[in-house]
C-alpha cells in the first residue's frame, strides 16, 4: 500500500452534530490518497460511531486537544501533517496547496474565514490573519500544517490545556517562518458568538496577554475553564 503524502488529524470531543458533514467534505482528499485520522477524547455522544465509516482510522484517548493531536500524528503515516478542527472546512485541493507550501518552508497555515451573520466576524478573521502574518504565530482555527520532520524537531504539541497552538507556532518558528496561505479555511463562528462577540474578543486578548506575560497555561485554564 502506498504511503500517504498527507495525514489529516482531527481531534474531536462530542462533535456528533458536525462530524459526518465534516468528514464527507474530506472524501475527495481521502480518494486522492490523503489519510484521515480522527482522535476522539472520550465523547459521550455518537462521534466515534459516525466517524468510523468515513475516516482512515478513529482513535480514542484521554481528552486534551494537544494530547489528541500528538497521538494522531504519531499514529499517522504521511510525510505532511495537517491539524484540523472538527468545525473547520478546507478549500478545494488543500492537499496540493499544502504540498506546494511545504517545498519552501517547514510549516504553515491558511487564512481563516469565520462563518456567521455578524459583520464583525469578518473583522475578527481579518485581524487574526494580519496578526499571524506579522508575528509568525498561527492558531488552530487556521489549520496548521507541517512536515513530519518539523513536528518531530518541535517535539510535538506541548500537552497543555490552553495555548498549545501558540506555543507550537513559537517552536516551529525557530525552524522556519510559516507559509501564510491566502487560501481560506472556513471555521465556525459559534465560539465567538456563544458568550457574546465583544466579550469573547476581550477574553481572547486577555488570555494571550497573560500567557505572553508568563502566566502558566494550567493557571489560565483554571481561571477560564469555559474557553474550550
Amino acid at each position: 500500500m502506498q504511503r500517504p503524502q498527507l495525514s489529516i488529524i482531527i481531534p474531536t470531543l462530542n462533535e456528533a452534530q458536525e462530524i459526518e458533514t465534516h468528514l464527507v467534505s474530506l472524501l475527495g482528499l481521502w480518494v486522492c490518497g490523503s489519510e484521515i485520522i480522527v482522535v476522539d477524547g472520550g465523547s459521550q455522544d455518537q462521534t466515534v460511531a459516525l466517524a468510523s465509516p468515513l475516516a482512515s482510522r478513529v482513535l480514542v484517548c484521554e481528552p486534551g486537544r494537544a494530547l489528541q493531536m500528538n497521538i494522531g500524528a504519531n499514529a499517522s503515516q504521511g510525510n505532511y501533517l495537517l491539524f484540523l478542527h472538527a468545525d473547520t472546512r478546507l478549500p478545494k485541493r488543500a492537499d496540493k496547496l499544502i504540498s506546494s507550501a511545504l517545498t519552501r518552508r517547514a510549516w504553515g497555515r491558511f487564512d481563516v474565514k469565520l462563518s456567521g451573520r455578524h459583520a464583525m466576524l469578518k473583522v475578527v478573521a481579518g485581524a487574526m490573519n494580519l496578526r499571524s502574518r506579522l508575528t509568525g504565530i498561527a492558531t488552530g482555527d487556521q489549520a496548521i500544517f507541517m512536515t513530519r520532520q518539523a513536528f518531530d524537531a518541535a517535539g510535538g504539541f506541548p500537552e497543555q490545556p490552553l495555548m498549545e497552538d501558540i506555543e507550537m507556532s513559537a517552536r516551529l518558528r525557530r525552524l522556519s517562518p510559516p507559509t501564510c496561505l491566502h487560501h481560506r479555511v472556513t471555521s465556525s463562528g459559534r465560539r465567538w458568538m456563544r458568550n457574546g462577540l465583544w466579550r469573547t474578543i476581550l477574553l481572547m486578548w486577555r488570555l494571550r496577554y497573560r500567557y505572553w506575560r508568563g502566566m502558566d497555561s494550567h493557571s489560565l485554564a483554571n481561571h477560564y475553564r469555559h474557553v474550550r
